[in-house]
């Protein structure tokens, strides 16, 4: 008799089920973006709120990704994958139906606990079930969706927001959802039977060193990298609490290195097993992902700002330019797989990087004040295709040598690195934007500082309501400058990824 799990890899359905489960996280994350000018207006967020909404997530996704990765080699990765669907769909409901900033904040820290289950164990799951060429196929649906979903979103946030409401932002989770926990049915259950005990200390000092390390990369622009900066207090103290979190984060993650490797040597269970950082695909991998994390996320940060506030789009047309990306990415889904019989995964993975920073390099060459609202299209679709062809085979590099029984805990940890990748590049580039904004406006107009203060610290934001036509069109020339240097800087990150590919060890060429 033939088993579920042999069955299963024979089967498209478990990749379609798990796939559909990423995207519903990834569209998440974009749609509430774009929806956040209409939540401050009907809830009447202050701006305290309004910062909490997103990093709150995302401190909570980044910080629990680790030792839930580590729980599903422990209880069953299917286990928990569908326990982080159904907690995400309740607080979805929760959010949806929020009436205040606290009771929406609350539903998103619920939104990141579940958000950290389903997305390491829909990568341990596809290691574990597929093999050989299926597992290349796999690996790039997986890649084409992290690429692709994380640019539809703002296209149907921007539907959903402008004709349904905000609350559709969290509603539409719903039916996905349960046709994702209908599906999963079918999903055989897998994990590490040598796995066993708790690591108390270590999933403490995991959750404490990582959390501090994405809040200190998430809040440094706003509190200040060293001393406070604007009128606004975390919390209400005098000083910024970003240095402090970064030397909690440098302290916590230095003593789980330290404990994990005495609780090895003493045979005792580990939350984090450090040998998988012996494994050059891996070791070399991650460096690459979190490459390919910091320059997507900063870029989708600030294509789509530039494009709204300093030229004038709309978050529909906005959406379909940013959607471009997407449909490269799809389309390294469907390559990626006949590619893979004849070229290596790692010369894959270097192509890939290659295309991206080709890709940002030429976007960056077309910023232009007066560009028309096609002018990216086709190098937003360059550097799609890149993250697809990236993305699908440096998953599949970086755990080519992890065995199978560690695929959560690897899983977690792989995804941490792009998390942190992330909001590393949201710090960076968006430090690069203000700072670019500033130097711009200040040479352009002297005579305004408090404009040109304006613009610099909302991002550009404040341009959509400069009146007069003179000084607006040098604040889009400002931005325009800004913009450029930002993915120019994009450009040469990626070419930097690129040598962290050249030293990705070869692990061959799939074939039928």
């Amino acid at each position: 008799m033939v088993s579920l799990t042999e069955r299963t890899q024979q089967s498209w359905l478990p990749l379609f089920v798990l796939a559909v489960g990423m995207s519903m996280i990834i569209i998440d994350a974009t749609i509430v973006n774009v929806a956040v000018p209409a939540i401050i207006a009907d809830l009447r967020l202050t701006a305290t709120d309004v910062e909490w909404v997103n990093s709150i997530y995302s401190l909570m996704f980044a910080a629990l990704l680790i030792p839930l990765g580590r729980t599903g080699d422990v209880r069953g990765r299917r286990l928990v994958f569908v326990t982080g669907i159904v907690v995400f769909l309740a607080a979805s409901v929760l959010a949806a139906a929020a009436v205040s900033g606290p009771m929406l904040i609350a539903a998103r820290v619920v939104q990141g606990v579940g958000a950290s289950m389903v997305v390491p164990m829909t990568l341990a799951m596809i290691n574990a079930l597929y093999t050989g060429p299926r597992r290349v196929i796999a690996f790039a649906v997986w890649g084409s969706v992290i690429g692709g979903m994380a640019a539809v979103g703002p296209l149907l946030g921007g539907w959903l927001v402008t004709d349904h409401g905000w609350r559709w932002a969290f509603w539409v989770n719903i039916p996905i959802g349960l046709l994702v926990l209908a599906g999963a049915l079918r999903v055989p259950e897998s994990r590490d039977p040598a796995a066993g005990g708790h690591d108390l200390p270590g999933v403490l000092l995991s959750v404490v060193g990582t959390g501090s390390l994405v809040f200190g990369l998430i809040e440094g622009q706003r509190y200040g990298w060293a001393a406070p900066i604007g009128a606004e207090r975390f919390l209400g103290l005098p000083f910024s609490p970003v240095p402090f979190a970064f030397l909690l984060a440098a302290a916590s993650l230095t003593g789980l290195v330290l404990v994990e490797r005495r609780r090895a040597r003493a045979g005792r269970p580990v939350m984090l097993d450090l040998s998988l950082f012996a494994i050059p695909s891996f070791r070399y991998g991650g460096a690459a992902a979190t490459v390919v994390a910091l320059g997507e996320f900063g870029m989708i940060l600030i294509l789509p700002l530039f494009l709204q506030t300093a030229i004038g789009f709309s978050a529909f047309t906005t959406g379909l330019i940013i959607a471009s990306l997407a449909a490269g990415s799809f389309l390294a889904g469907g390559l990626v797989p006949q590619l893979a019989r004849r070229v290596a995964a790692r010369r894959i993975v270097q192509i890939g990087l290659s295309l991206e920073a080709v890709g940002a390099a030429a976007i960056g060459l077309s910023v232009s004040p007066d560009l028309g609202p096609w002018t990216f299209v086709p190098w937003l679709m360059l550097y799609g295709l890149g993250v697809g062809f990236a993305s699908a085979q440096l998953t599949s590099v970086m755990l080519a040598g992890v065995p199978p029984r560690q695929s959560g805990q690897a899983s977690g940890l792989q995804s941490t690195m792009r998390q942190v990748g992330a909001a590393i590049g949201v710090a960076a580039l968006g430090g690069v934007l203000v700072a670019g904004l500033g130097s711009a406006m200040e040479s352009r107009l002297p005579s305004q500082p408090q404009l040109a203060a304006a613009v610099r610290e909302s991002g550009g934001a404040a341009i959509a309501a400069i009146r007069d036509p003179a000084t607006r069109a040098v604040a889009v020339a400002a931005s325009a400058d800004a913009t450029k240097r930002v993915t120019l800087v994009t450009a040469l990150v990626l070419l930097s990824g690129v040598g962290a590919a050249l030293l990705l060890p070869d692990t061959g060429v799939s074939r039928e």
